[in-house]
């Protein structure tokens, strides 16, 4: 029998040091602010048989359903003091969740002090950050700082080898499959699993407490930077740019590929028709510009199906069902959109983990901010987009009106890929891109293989550059290819050399004046 806890038993013993995996929740304490969903759970505790434990509302709560509760004030013998600011923090709490049942001396101190093990902890915290974003004064905001909730989640957590921690609304679900499938047992590995969902929670509420403090930005800590060993966080305000109505959390790399798509899609807007691009690795993979959404979102994905697994969709016109259901045969990461039809959402919705965005707001900030050596770099933003009527022919072929559409959408693109960075495009379709290539060539010499690889003609196609030609290599090689018109930024000091390649191949070329490295 335990001991410090009549009527229940402890696990025997274990002698090897090993943590014993299958263990039954005999008491709980349940302490949350929201009760929504926590009426099942309540009467399958009560079915189960477990001794729960509470505090103010959420015992009150308890009570209405029928079901038996002893109060905490009962075990701790103190009331809730401070206008409820101090509840549950008392040794008899905390010595029942965080008592090793297999260590003798624990259980000792358990006996000495009369100081039930408690097997369950469900707890979620106060609202703090709904209270910040609903514009609640300083003294709303500092009331909904957690202290007892967040000491419970982390104090279950660390004694996962003993307790269940459900440290917030969206682990109901699967702490009532355990009560009504396993009876209540749970399994180390199921333990496990909740307690590091725990330390997500209070890692991501710190982290939103120091943001508010540090200056009012929310701070999101990330599962994991660029790779699963680097730690990350992101500072600032998704809510006003997303509204995320199905999939997993947003990661690192998921925050920068959504930058990357979200600048490359407002300036394909500025063209006529409806714009769908495909980002990886923050570069476009496949982008068009169709009359309709469908039609540009299988123009975008010819341009390379096989880079598109795992992408990023976006566009600027609402989905349909039909495109949906043209999108779901592939795995993708993330579609951003201005909105759903809810028979297309019923499609994106069948994979568990697919992020769908709903963009909320089209502003993005004016200046870009990184880290370089011992400081940070801080610039304008690229906002320059020269359009066909405002590039300069140079060349005695002068682009066809159609040309020019093509050189406008290619140099959009090129804008928003890598350096070194050439794009081949025609009828308002990325081909192939060359992208971070370390000489202009290469990247050319890449684009022209990757169209060829999936079946492209580049016999009337255009090529953009993101950075003058120093070289005349370059015109000749796309005009080999089939390349009949070009623009590039001009601004070297041998431009005439690849105007004269041009004039001598009968291929057109347009200079912008503007330089777009991206790095």
């Amino acid at each position: 029998m335990d001991r410090a806890f009549p009527g229940r038993k402890l696990a025997p013993a274990n002698t090897d040091g090993k943590l014993i995996d299958h263990k039954r929740i005999q008491s709980a304490l349940i302490s949350v602010f929201h009760k929504d969903g926590l009426g099942p759970i309540v009467r399958e505790l009560h079915r189960l048989g477990v001794t729960m434990y509470s505090t103010g509302g959420t015992r009150t709560f308890i009570e209405e359903q029928g079901v038996p509760v002893v109060p905490v004030e009962d075990l701790t013998s103190y009331p809730s003091i401070l206008g409820g600011r101090v509840k549950t923090l008392h040794p008899k709490v905390f010595g029942g969740i965080l008592g090793r049942r297999e260590r003798d001396s624990d259980v000792a101190q358990l006996e000495e002090y009369a100081i039930p093990p408690i097997d369950l902890v469900v707890v979620d915290l106060y609202p703090f950050e709904a209270t910040v974003a609903a514009g609640g004064t300083e003294a709303e905001i500092i009331e909904k700082i957690d202290i007892g909730g967040i000491a419970l989640i982390r104090a279950a957590a660390k004694n996962f080898s003993d307790v269940v921690i459900v440290p917030e609304q969206r682990h109901y679900p699967e702490l009532l499959r355990i009560l009504k499938e396993q009876e209540g047992s749970t399994t180390l590995a199921e333990r496990k699993a909740l307690a590091a969902a725990a330390f997500e929670v209070s890692s991501r509420y710190d982290g939103a407490i120091h943001g508010w403090f540090d200056g009012g930005r929310s701070e999101h800590v990330l599962r994991y930077g660029e790779n699963p060993h680097q730690k990350a966080v992101f500072r600032g305000d998704l809510d006003a740019l997303f509204a995320q109505l199905h999939g997993k959390e947003l990661s690192y790399n998921n925050l920068l590929d959504l930058d990357a798509a979200l600048e490359l899609i407002d300036d394909l807007a500025t063209l006529e028709g409806v714009p769908f691009a495909v980002i990886k690795h923050n570069n476009a993979c496949g982008a068009a510009v169709r009359p309709t959404l469908k039609e540009a979102w299988e123009a975008a994905l010819a341009g390379d199906p096989v880079s598109a697994f795992g992408g990023i969709l976006v566009t600027t016109a609402p989905i349909d069902r039909a495109t949906a259901e043209a999108i779901d045969t592939i795995f993708f990461e993330i579609i951003v959109a201005p909105g759903y039809a809810d028979d297309a959402l019923e499609v994106l919705r069948k994979k568990k983990n697919r992020i769908i965005l709903v963009r909320t707001a089209t502003s993005i900030p004016a200046r870009k901010q990184r880290t370089a050596l011992n400081g940070t770099l801080e610039q304008g933003a690229d906002r320059v987009l020269v359009r066909g009527a405002e590039m300069k022919p140079v060349t005695k072929v002068r682009p066809a009106a159609e040309q020019l559409d093509d050189l406008t959408f290619a140099n959009i693109l090129v804008k928003h890929t890598k350096s070194n960075a050439i794009a081949l495009a025609k009828g308002l379709q990325l081909l192939a891109s060359g992208t971070g290539q370390t000489s202009r060539v290469d990247a050319l010499e890449q684009a022209i293989a990757k169209a060829r690889k999936f079946g492209f003609d580049l016999h009337g196609a255009v090529m953009a550059s993101d950075a003058f030609f120093p070289f005349p290599d370059c015109v000749n090689i796309a005009a080999d290819a089939g390349v009949s018109a070009i623009v590039q930024p001009g601004g070297s000091i041998r431009d005439q050399e690849s105007i004269d390649a041009c004039d001598a191949r009968g291929t057109a070329m347009v200079l912008t004046g503007h330089r777009h490295f991206k790095h």
